[in-house]
């Protein structure tokens, strides 16, 4: 990673791609923002709204449409770019479409010389940054997804609200799937370095130990709830981009859940999904293993399986 200069290239520049920018500006996280649409006027247009603000900023980040030469020199490169679905489309078929997508992406971003960190935010996640890694053949530490980082986020706010607790003070995970299948390991949740199991326990009241699971369902959930309301989400995934990315410039060593690839830790190989990892400027540095009770690790192997035949279906199309 390049010292000099902070450079930052976002491919989708729409209102999760949009987010994620706006919130680079706000927090003053990198000194050369490139954008990449397919409409390159629309990339044209968001830059030159975001550079009017830089006056009230304290930010005084280069903004500027461009396009995959521009990845050459950047130290990170992040997609947000995809298709919608489609009325009656299953899956698969939205995964085949997306995929071509991003064919049309990685090539171009891999021969301009680009040779950075590949961090992807279009869904299903977990399998677009496979896609990505097999697309692109960067040494997997390299390509990672931002998977149930903001999951995390949701679930640690929920606790803190229902707790009293500043979230900060929370220590808890959503692992797996960036979907139905995610889980909570409860057994590895703490407040401090207490057990929310064991403070929860201290009051004998079983209703307050029913409601992790409502919070559990809550934070699978959260994204229905809000597209039903607004048809979107991008405020918080674009705050979670943009926490991910402090941690790869600043190489922080932070622990953040993103969606890396097993390679024998919880018994799986070759499967993206969210995990916590320690994140610093080489990317994933390494996956941290948490002791899950059994049935959690059950729940892991599941979620592990969904994704691999869920890829699996993908080639066979």
């Amino acid at each position: 990673m390049r010292t000099d200069t902070r450079k930052i290239v976002l491919i989708g520049t729409g209102m999760v791609g949009m987010s994620y920018a706006y919130c680079l500006l706000n927090q003053n996280v990198c000194d050369e923002l490139v954008l990449v649409d397919i409409n390159r006027k629309r990339a044209e247009g968001e830059a030159m709204d975001l550079n009017h603000g830089l006056a009230f900023s304290s930010s005084h980040m280069k903004i500027y449409a461009g396009d995959y030469q521009d990845c050459r020199e950047a130290d990170i490169v992040v997609i947000c770019a995809g298709v919608a679905q489609k009325e009656g489309e299953s899956r698969l078929n939205l995964l085949k479409r997306n995929k071509e997508v991003f064919r049309s992406i990685i090539g171009p971003v891999t021969d301009s010389g680009f040779n950075g960190i590949f961090l992807v935010a279009t869904n299903p996640v977990d399998i677009m940054t496979r896609i990505t890694y097999e697309l692109s053949g960067f040494n997997p530490k390299r390509v990672l997804g931002t998977g149930t980082a903001l999951d995390t986020a949701r679930l640690r706010y929920l606790l803190g609200d229902y707790l009293h607790v500043d979230p900060r003070n929370i220590h808890a995970y959503v692992m797996g799937e960036h979907g139905d299948s995610e889980f909570v390991p409860w057994s590895q949740a703490m407040i401090a370095t207490r057990p929310i199991r064991e403070i929860l326990e201290e009051t004998e009241n079983p209703v307050q130990m029913e409601e992790l699971t409502r919070i559990s369902e809550e934070v699978r959930g959260a994204a229905y709830r809000i597209i039903e309301a607004k048809q979107a989400t991008y405020y918080g995934i674009g705050m979670a981009m943009t926490r991910i990315t402090k941690a790869i410039l600043g190489d922080e060593s932070s622990v953040l859940t993103v969606s890396a690839m097993l390679r024998g830790e919880y018994g799986q190989n070759g499967v993206f999904t969210g995990v916590p990892c320690i994140i610093n400027q080489d990317g994933v540095q390494r996956v941290l293993t948490l002791k899950l009770s059994q049935e959690e690790q059950s729940q892991m192997t599941s979620s592990c399986d969904l994704l691999r035949d869920s890829f699996c279906g993908l080639e066979n199309l």
